[in-house]
């Protein structure tokens, strides 16, 4: 492989990475292996730190395809908590409010998540890298100041219900979505639409265009194959 003239490497992303950690992470473990101080590296979607999955990236004259991949359809599991929510529609922040979910059946959610398929505008997380005035959401919202965020139109292809635990009220999505789609996002709107709230449990990206979680590897298997075969 050449990476220096230009490769794509599908990572399966760490719990608490951040897709900046992937990039850094391959581009030290690159330069370090080839002897050399600099090489482009960069990825071609960010992925939530709290999250796990499919972060592709692209070396070299690779990175030059990184707007067109950008473009491609994500598909996301996710566990959704109903009945709290939390600042940051995840685990990174405490629930901050609680609702009831008595009224809460199988038969609702299946009539509420049909409306959330095809083209939906969507107000991003304040916790999120939606840039404001030059600088990222989250570091305003982690300063405690207010965030104005606008809603963007996006499409999601499909949505299918996984499971649903009646006692527990988790709910399980599998989720085809358009680039720039917050699954955090859409755990606050199906909660909100369900009248009882909700945040995300769990979050992994199993596929970004044609590439799925199959075609990924760790950065041991990563360094494993830099030693076996040189980094060329």
């Amino acid at each position: 492989m050449d990476f220096i003239e230009g490769e794509i490497i599908a990572f399966d992303k760490p719990y608490r990475w951040t897709s900046f950690d992937v990039v850094g992470k391959a581009r030290w473990l690159l330069c370090h292996k080839l002897g050399i101080k600099k090489l482009k590296v960069g990825h071609t979607g960010t992925l939530d730190p709290l999250a796990t999955g499919v972060v592709v990236v692209c070396t070299g004259k690779q990175t030059k395809r990184i707007d067109e991949l950008q473009q491609h359809t994500k598909e996301y599991v996710a566990t959704l908590q109903l009945g709290a929510t939390t600042p940051s529609f995840d685990l990174e922040k405490p629930i901050d409010a609680t609702y009831p979910t008595g009224h809460i059946t199988r038969q609702l959610v299946e009539e509420v998540i049909p409306a959330f398929i095809g083209e939906q505008w969507q107000v991003p997380p304040m916790f999120s890298a939606v840039k404001v005035d030059g600088k990222r959401a989250y570091e305003l919202a982690r300063k405690g100041e207010e965030v104005d965020l606008k809603a963007k139109l996006l499409v999601i292809d499909e949505i299918e219900i996984l499971s649903f635990d009646a006692e527990l009220m988790q709910l399980g999505l599998r989720i085809v979505c358009s680039k720039g789609t917050y699954i955090r996002a859409l755990a606050r709107d199906i909660g909100q639409r369900l009248g009882s709230g909700a945040h995300l449990t769990a979050l992994r990206r199993t596929r970004v265009g044609d590439i799925t979680e199959k075609d990924c590897i760790t950065f041991e298997q990563f360094e494993r194959m830099l030693n076996d075969e040189g980094g060329r």
